[in-house]
């Protein structure tokens, strides 16, 4: 595992930096640039692996649903990326980037394949269409499932992991905080309520929703904890890591301990979730994994597959110091 040092002496700043940065401090005084450089070298030590020089043809465009400055507070999307990034320098592909924000500028290029990240309109998919036939989406499913290659989750079944995991250990107060999410893919908190309602334990008071932020995460948590002084459950399934973060701050700041008095698990295992005080129990996402599936698929096609694809990647609970 790469250390804080490691990541400090790539970056070229110091470790406080590095650790403030990791844990989202927001009275430290850097630029956006140098925040990017530290989650992305933190991520990219994960991988270890090679990268090979690109070549020009071939040439690729990764979509970003988020802007550059969103994907710094959700690390979910950049860790995908890197995957993809890492792919395509393996195989010689030309990679081009595009955030929300720059996508008018997609009409410029040719592109003999197209890899989205996260959700879009259907407008938006026709004009991609213009482009390229060849598109695979990451992280999303649309209506019409059988004309794309889609690399996706099981939700479900992630969130009735860490549901069976806090009742083997006995936790019968149960919240969720969690993100509105624009899709109706990701099925989070609709499975954490159906399945605890199936077994006669949900609280529809114990379930907050805001966004899939560090701030929000924050807030949400400091919004339970007052609304529940006396029945605050004993465990939270946090919708994804960033969010997770913010509420282990949260809880740090009202002196309530973790995972003593309160259980937290994350979602997504982001590579600063092992750095946390105390490291946080997560639902590992293989997005390195789903990044290069998503080329892969995309070469399939190339190749001649005409058959759409639907790859659904597995996910792994980790249990660190933030429960028991």
């Amino acid at each position: 595992m790469a250390t804080i040092k490691d990541i400090a002496e790539k970056a070229g700043v110091s470790t406080a930096t590095v650790s403030r940065v990791l844990n989202y401090d927001v009275t430290l005084s850097v630029s956006d640039a140098t925040r990017n450089r530290v989650f992305e070298i933190a991520e990219e030590l994960s991988y270890e692996k090679h990268n090979l020089r690109r070549s020009e043809s071939n040439k690729i465009a990764l979509i970003n649903w988020r802007t550059q400055e969103e994907e710094l507070n959700d690390l979910y999307y950049m860790s995908i990326r890197l995957g993809i990034e890492q792919r395509c320098n393996q195989l010689k592909l030309n990679l081009v980037k595009f955030f929300r924000n720059s996508i008018s500028e997609l009409c410029k290029e040719n592109f003999q394949g197209m890899i989205l990240m996260g959700i879009y309109k259907e407008e938006e998919i026709v004009c991609f269409k213009d482009i390229t036939p060849y598109m695979v989406f990451v992280d999303c499913l649309l209506s019409d499932e059988d004309s794309f290659d889609y690399v996706v989750l099981d939700h479900e079944r992630a969130t009735k992991k860490v549901i069976d995991y806090f009742l083997t250990k006995g936790h019968t107060r149960i919240g969720y905080i969690g993100g509105n999410s624009a899709s109706a893919y990701d099925s989070r908190r609709s499975t954490f309520k159906v399945y605890l309602e199936e077994k006669k334990m949900l609280r529809d008071d114990y379930v907050y929703t805001g966004k899939f932020l560090v701030t929000d995460g924050y807030e949400l948590m400091k919004k339970v904890i007052l609304d529940h002084p006396n029945d605050l459950p004993t465990a939270f399934f946090v919708g994804n890591d960033s969010m997770a973060i913010g509420c282990l701050r949260a809880l740090h700041e009202a002196q309530i301990d973790v995972p003593n008095q309160v259980n937290i698990v994350g979602m997504n295992d982001i590579s600063i979730s092992q750095y946390m005080s105390p490291s946080l129990s997560t639902v590992k996402i293989y997005t390195e994994q789903m990044g290069e599936t998503a080329v892969d698929l995309l070469m399939e096609r190339w190749n001649g597959r005409r058959i759409a694809k639907k790859v659904v990647v597995a996910t792994v609970l980790k249990v660190r110091q933030s429960s028991f």
